[in-house]
């Protein structure tokens, strides 16, 4: 599965401003997707593609989709990319992945709750989880494990 993120666009095949019922559609093409919560006329979809562990959290605003958030996969084996500007978020060191979008020109701004934020991207990354990821020699968390793209 190949979730790419699309700056100011979407995420794969959901676009930000699409109405609940397209986001319904399109989720629904991918297959593996299973809804955890919903509310006929929701604020937020949760979703979860089981095989990968992967949730997502497709968020509304006035009916459209105004924002969708990716939680990383928690089975390592799992066939999924998430890539930003040819790079997977979810599997390149966070460390490398931060200097790389920076060499490309884009602004990120780190914040005390461990949050990174790319303003002109409308993007915000963080590696926080209490999930047993990967971590590094120090034992921080190797990859981030969230990702947030927004209208």
């Amino acid at each position: 599965m190949q979730l790419e993120l699309l700056p100011q666009i979407g995420v794969g095949p959901l676009r930000l401003h699409m109405s609940v019922q397209d986001a319904r559609d399109a989720v629904q093409k991918w297959g593996a997707l299973r809804v955890l919560l919903s509310d006929p006329e929701p604020g937020q979809i949760t979703l979860t593609h089981d095989p990968a562990e992967l949730n997502i959290v497709l968020g509304f605003t006035k009916g459209t989709l105004s924002g969708v958030e990716l939680f990383r996969f928690t089975n390592e084996e799992a066939d999924v990319r998430v890539p930003l500007d040819g790079f997977d978020v979810f599997r390149t060191p966070g460390t490398d992945l931060f200097e790389q979008l920076a060499e490309r020109g884009h602004t990120i701004t780190e914040n005390d709750l461990g949050f990174d934020i790319l303003p002109d991207l409308k993007i915000i990354l963080a590696n926080q989880s209490s999930y047993e990821y990967p971590v590094d020699e120090d034992g921080d968390p190797l990859y981030y494990d969230y990702v947030r793209i927004a209208a």
